[in-house]
């Protein structure tokens, strides 16, 4: 089982390198990060937070799961929504579970890339789903949602992780 990366590990704030080899072993790393996400019961998980810098992200939330292979995000629609985001790299010290705070994300997304087949995607989305790929998204290119917080609120939320 692999291991879920947590603050404070260099892989997490270094932007991905895209996937260029679509092969046997990126399908089973597909499915260690399915099998890495659900064990902590979570909903969307970056090849960073496994310690694979590369860029893609699988997910599964609100009836939809799938993976993406070099995404390629786009905001359709920019109003905010405020809601609770917690993130599995940033777990509580004495826990071990995510932290959460609320986080404004863009209310609508469409993110396009690959599959395992090389088969193109394109997936709107919005909700839950929207959220959960900036989230994974911002993974890709070094960032942790503390990074987009006032900065007392990620300063209060990294001295308990």
């Amino acid at each position: 089982m692999r291991e879920i990366r947590a603050v404070g590990d260099p892989v997490l704030r270094t932007p991905a390198d895209p996937v260029t080899s679509f092969d046997r072993e990126l399908r089973k790393l597909i499915d260690e990060m399915f099998q890495a996400m659900y064990a902590v019961h979570g909903v969307g998980l970056a090849g960073p937070q496994i310690g694979v810098s590369r860029r893609l992200f699988v997910y599964d939330i609100s009836g939809r799961k799938g993976h993406v292979i070099n995404p390629v995000l786009t905001v359709d629609d920019p109003d905010e929504v405020l809601d609770e985001e917690g993130c599995l790299s940033v777990p509580d010290r004495q826990s071990g579970r995510p932290i959460y705070a609320p986080l404004a994300r863009a209310a609508g997304v469409t993110v396009e890339g690959v599959d395992r087949l090389r088969r193109p995607l394109r997936i709107k989305a919005r909700g839950s789903l929207a959220r959960c790929f900036q989230h994974e998204t911002d993974h890709l290119d070094g960032k942790l949602f503390v990074d987009r917080l006032p900065r007392n609120e990620a300063r209060k939320i990294l001295l308990k992780a």
